[in-house]
């Protein structure tokens, strides 16, 4: 059964290690203008964006760290996000469509190197694909390891044995990606792993039952329906791993929906997932 989840306003007093995390594709947030020769021709430039009212959302969904999507550099990132509030950290990719993160400033940043393999496009291909941010963040009792990855769209829940179309590349990427999770597993490190799969993961997807096997982790959006696209699967998640699925505070996985259960114009077509932590 499809449960949707809706943000219903406060969740009630957390305790000074609880933290939200949270996760959000921000749609080809740019500044550049329409027509320039780097976005797509069907792609509205920044002057069709909404930055006050998307920085408006994000002080709503006040969150601990946003881990964001589709994001053309710090610049486009700090109208959205403030950066008197949030530490703001993002890929070096040289593509329009980065991935970044927005820590909240009284929490401790590591910046550990990119996982540039996800990037699984030949140099010479005309379409780069976007490499992993990876960060360890710390309340100074605790850490928890991030990575922020973007996969391929196109292979939305197809068997594991298409060779067709953007199946191949989006399994080699997850391999990539699970080999990540192998070390942190293998080390013992707390993690998680969050953003744009691409990929309506449930408990009973294929996909989803390879990486279980292998490396045990909570998907946090098991089981429920996204009210952001009309009662489908996620595909935007938060998967924890090692002591991270321990922190996860029960029933807490929310999704902040726009007013009138629409997209307005200039915002995004997803709606940022949540869940919070409880860090020892």
């Amino acid at each position: 059964m499809l449960v949707g989840l809706f943000l219903a306003g406060s969740m009630g007093p957390v305790s000074a290690h609880t933290i939200k995390l949270s996760t959000w594709n921000m749609d080809w947030l740019t500044l550049r203008p329409s027509g320039d020769p780097a976005l797509p021709k069907d792609v509205p430039g920044g002057e069709h964006r909404d930055f006050a009212k998307l920085a408006a959302y994000v002080r709503h969904l006040d969150s601990d760290v946003v881990a964001f999507e589709e994001t053309d550099g710090p610049l486009a990132a700090s109208r959205v996000f403030s950066s008197t509030t949030y530490q703001i950290i993002l890929t070096p990719d040289p593509v329009v469509q980065r991935v970044g993160v927005a820590v909240r400033r009284d929490l401790h940043v590591t910046v550990n190197d990119e996982l540039s393999a996800l990037n699984v496009a030949g140099p010479g291909a005309p379409h780069q694909l976007r490499g992993g941010l990876d960060v360890t963040i710390s309340d100074g009792h605790a850490s928890l390891r991030l990575l922020v990855v973007h996969l391929k769209t196109g292979c939305w829940d197809q068997p594991l044995n298409q060779r067709q179309h953007s199946c191949p590349t989006l399994y080699q990427q997850v391999r990539i990606m699970q080999d990540w999770m192998l070390e942190r597993q293998d080390e013992g490190e707390v993690y998680a792993v969050l953003g744009d799969f691409n990929r309506r993961l449930t408990l009973h997807d294929p996909l989803m039952q390879q990486i279980e096997a292998e490396t045990p982790v909570t998907l946090t959006t098991a089981g429920k329906a996204s009210p952001c696209w009309g009662g489908e699967y996620f595909i935007d998640h938060i998967l924890l791993g090692n002591a991270a699925r321990d922190w996860l505070v029960p029933d807490s996985l929310r999704v902040m929906t726009y007013k009138n259960d629409t997209v307005p114009a200039g915002l995004s077509d997803h709606c940022p997932v949540s869940v919070r932590l409880e860090m020892p």
